[in-house]
């Protein structure tokens, strides 16, 4: 049985934390992500959730608190952004070498500088071979369910690795939308308690973690994390179909829309991927064959699934949000383009610090995608004529 609600992404958030039945909670606010923090808090002091309630000083202390807590074997969560997620970057590497899954929202903003509350991907991909799965909600919804299929994923005695539920910064962190919030029963069912397959921190048998490892294993230790992601995929896949059998909901790595016949095809990620089926609508009505291919899990990378999708695409773009700095493209349009091979690639940036990444953007792309009008650098298809005057830089 589930309730419809009105929610916000942080909302449903919070409510993924609460359903999963996390018992300890280090909390450290960062807009816009702060909301996720207070709502906790609600649970907690409304008694909706048997959790302890822990106000760190930053969010290196906030996943610090949480490795340890998942550690004695219970549920741990946390959330952050942007720089947040940047001063976390020392303990994420511990979280991922340790193998503790910790699931935490991330409510992706722009990173420095220049300085930014909006939405961005540069702070997620700055993270994105940390060790860490990645999962990209296009809608609240989304967001409360792949919390879900996260933790179901990342405690599996097969990965054993942490995951981020990345969620788009205000457009969707603070956007309301209905959203089907399942009963603590059902969820239950779906995820049960948490079993710690890895060692734990016990005082009776005192063990250190992290410890210094030397030349002969390290490697060893790096290897068994590739093999947790090499396994990763059918683990998730798994997760998805059981989700789909208990909530009715269908979940994939990739979400491919009118690909079929597309003779041209823009990848995306997150909240944008609503904008850029709404466009293909109207491109399709208007008689061309354009399509979408959401990438859902970006860590691990579906590479097998996006070549198969567009195998027979004859043209293909990528739309980053996260310009990836020195490189030929952007990130996501650097790993499409090697699935991809020889095809047709354009990479695409748009919608930095907060732009939005409008239907006019999107059919701009789609027109030079058609037109066969393919570059190996990438496009700054929403960059202004004044770009380079717009700041004085001696």
């Amino acid at each position: 049985m589930s309730t419809r609600v009105m929610l916000d992404g942080n909302g449903a958030a919070s409510e993924g934390l609460r359903l999963a039945k996390v018992r300890v909670i280090s909390a450290y606010p960062i807009t816009p992500q702060s909301p996720i923090s207070e709502k906790l808090a609600d649970f907690v002091v409304q008694g909706k959730l048997d959790a302890k309630y822990i106000r760190v000083e930053s969010e290196h202390s906030a996943m610090c608190c949480a490795i340890g807590a998942q550690l004695t074997g219970v549920r741990a969560g946390t959330a952050t952004s942007s720089v947040g997620l940047a001063l976390m970057h020392e303990v994420l590497g511990v979280a991922a070498g340790c193998r503790v899954p910790i699931v935490m929202p991330v409510v992706n903003r722009s990173l420095v500088s220049p300085w930014s509350l909006w939405c961005d991907h540069q702070d997620a991909m700055a993270e994105r071979d940390g060790g860490w799965m990645q999962l990209y909600a296009e809608s609240a919804q989304e967001v409360l369910d792949l919390i879900l299929i996260a933790y179901r994923t990342a405690e599996d005695a097969r990965v054993q690795l942490p995951a981020m539920v990345c969620l788009d910064g205000f457009f969707l962190s603070h956007m309301s939308d209905a959203v089907y919030v399942p009963d603590q029963a059902t969820v239950d069912a779906y995820l049960p308690p948490y079993v710690c397959h890895n060692f734990h921190l016990d005082p009776g048998d005192p063990v250190f973690i992290n410890n210094l490892t030397p030349t002969v294993d390290y490697t060893e230790m790096r290897y068994q994390q590739a093999v947790a992601f090499r396994q990763a995929p059918e683990v998730l896949m798994e997760a998805m179909a059981d989700f789909k059998k208990v909530f009715g909901r269908d979940y994939s790595m990739i979400e491919a829309y009118q690909c079929d016949d597309a003779e041209a095809v823009i990848v995306t990620l997150g909240s944008m991927s609503g904008t850029a089926k709404y466009t293909v609508d109207q491109l399709r009505a208007q008689g061309k064959k354009v399509g979408v291919l959401k990438i859902t899990s970006y860590r691990p990378f579906p590479a097998g699934q996006i070549k198969q999708a567009l195998a027979k695409v004859a043209v293909v773009g990528v739309m980053d949000r996260s310009p990836g700095y020195g490189a030929q493209v952007a990130p996501v349009a650097t790993e499409v383009r090697a699935v991809l091979g020889g095809k047709p690639v354009q990479g695409f940036i748009a919608g930095l610090g907060g732009r939005d990444i409008s239907p006019a953007t999107f059919t701009k792309a789609f027109e030079k995608l058609l037109s066969q009008e393919i570059t190996a650098d990438v496009d700054w298809v929403d960059v202004k004529e004044n770009a380079l005057t717009i700041r004085e830089v001696k």
